[in-house]
């Protein structure tokens, strides 16, 4: 992340300057793992959608938030966890211009009580699949 966006993070208060912490951000990642495994246990269908897709949402999010906390700040919103994940240097890149739709897919569910369609789900669940080990292994072996 370039550092003048990191500057206006801090200035608008959504990152917060903290020590790096490297356990944190592993924690994170297996938290992270886990809650994206269980979440692809469920039954995907209509009914189940927004449900599997909320929890995949999140798995992703906290993979922003380990990164944010391997560099030393405290991430205060979705936004910046999702803004940095699009710096990663994986296989998949161009897939990391879904996170923005991600986010509003979530939104909407959240705040506006819209219904996530079963495709949606998928469309998040193969995100996660084909990108999720390569940016936790990118953040470890730098």
């Amino acid at each position: 992340m370039k550092q003048d966006a990191i500057e206006m993070y801090i200035g608008s208060d959504q990152i917060r300057i903290r020590q790096p912490d490297k356990e944190r951000a592993k924690s994170m990642v297996e938290s992270a793992k886990i809650n994206a495994r269980i979440a692809k246990a469920v039954p995907l269908y209509d009914d189940s959608a927004t449900l599997i897709f909320r929890e995949i949402y999140e798995s992703v999010r906290q993979l922003g938030d380990a990164k944010w906390w391997l560099l030393g700040y405290e991430p205060r919103n979705h936004e910046v966890c999702m803004e940095i994940l699009k710096d990663s240097n994986i296989k998949e890149r161009l897939m990391l211009n879904h996170l923005s739709r991600f986010k509003r897919i979530r939104n909407d569910a959240n705040y506006r009580g819209f219904k996530v369609k079963a495709t949606q789900a998928k469309e998040i669940i193969d995100f996660w699949d084909k990108c999720s080990n390569e940016i936790a292994k990118e953040m470890f072996n730098n």
